[in-house]
């Protein structure tokens, strides 16, 4: 079974997009799309591997809408993720005892 929060996912909703740091009020937990990573047909990778996305970066990440290649999605991907574990952090959603 892969790792799932919803206080992780939810830590998304209000908050600015991670790509493109935007506040639309679209954004939520987009998963990385790695089949490495623990995402197959139907399965999301775990939660912890997700970055917070608008609705219009969400799509283009996840291709429903054209604009970013295979390699732009994959370093766009990789800030983003980080930008969003640092949020965590901040926030202290996530933290280290």
């Amino acid at each position: 079974m892969s790792f799932r929060s919803k206080k992780l996912t939810d830590s998304a909703e209000g908050k600015p997009c991670a790509f493109c740091l935007q506040n639309d009020g679209t954004t939520v937990a987009a998963h990385i799309n790695s089949v490495a990573m623990g995402k197959g047909w139907g399965i999301k990778a775990p939660d912890c591997l997700h970055a917070r996305a608008c609705q219009t970066c969400h799509d283009l990440y996840d291709g429903r809408r054209p604009g970013w290649s295979k390699e732009e999605c994959v370093e766009r991907f990789a800030l983003a993720f980080m930008r969003t574990v640092n949020a965590w952090f901040e926030e202290q959603i996530v933290q280290v005892k």
